[in-house]
């Protein structure tokens, strides 16, 4: 993969999501599809807004949320400038696109599957509930702090087996915890497939829960990119050796016991 793949869609929505005391913070935006042969649910697109020109010069990646051939919709959280002029787009605007990059979640149709998402990290699973042959086999528990609105619960709890909790004090934080130790056991008892995505610390105990257990788990990292490519080195982490690799090329997707968080 390189920049010679880049493509220019146009943007066709940009819509809000959820009604927050902060309005308009998280947004679904479409785009038109690429001329890709095909993306696996896991992967991720490096935008740029063409009218960027030398104002922001780096784009900023996004996992694809869901895609079907004729559309592309990213999930997106406002938290900085960049992000806050990507939700700012009108349709008919043009944005630079460059993917699908990294690799992606292992997919089991006939192993019972736990979805693991903390807020934002959501977006992913709504792409792998849809392009998963045995969605019975799924079940996907959200840890939130935002009103459950905000994200794409509804429609992934019409489709596969949904539980969510909210951090509002303290002391959810600490039931959260139990549970994410709690259902990370059942799936490593059975023999399951846990699959994660979220901020540092939320995957960092899924980690420390799936080696305890020696329960078979990915974990989706959320580092900082410039070029999605490997060019830059700005994702690096450590991988279970201790070597540094690039996230955008050997990630985002990692075994927890190949990576260190």
């Amino acid at each position: 993969m390189s920049l010679r793949n880049c493509r220019t869609v146009k943007v066709l929505e940009v819509s809000p999501v959820g009604q927050l005391e902060r309005p308009d913070e998280f947004f679904e935006i479409t785009l038109e599809y690429p001329d890709w042969a095909g993306w696996k649910p896991g992967q991720f697109v490096m935008i740029r807004p063409t009218s960027w020109e030398l104002d922001l010069m780096w784009g900023r990646p996004f996992s694809i949320c869901s895609a079907d051939g004729e559309t592309l919709t990213l999930f997106i959280q406002k938290v900085g400038r960049g992000t806050n002029r990507i939700c700012s787009m009108k349709p008919g605007d043009t944005v630079s696109i460059w993917g699908p990059l990294g690799n992606s979640f292992a997919m089991e149709p006939d192993t019972p599957t736990l979805l693991l998402s903390g807020g934002i990290g959501i977006a992913p699973f709504r792409g792998y509930v849809e392009q998963h042959p045995h969605p019975e086999n799924l079940k996907l528990f959200l840890a939130h702090r935002l009103p459950l609105e905000c994200y794409p619960f509804g429609m992934l709890s019409e489709k596969v087996d949904c539980q969510c909790m909210i951090e509002e004090k303290p002391e959810d934080l600490q039931q959260i915890i139990a549970s994410l130790r709690e259902q990370i056991k059942e799936y490593a008892d059975k023999d399951g497939l846990i699959l994660s995505c979220g901020p540092t610390p939320f995957m960092k105990t899924v980690q420390q829960f799936a080696n305890e257990f020696g329960a078979r788990a990915q974990v989706s990292l959320e580092n900082r990119m410039a070029c999605g490519v490997g060019a830059c080195l700005g994702c690096v982490t450590k991988d279970g050796e201790g070597h540094h690799v690039q996230v955008c090329t050997r990630g985002p997707v990692f075994w927890t016991d190949k990576v260190e968080l």
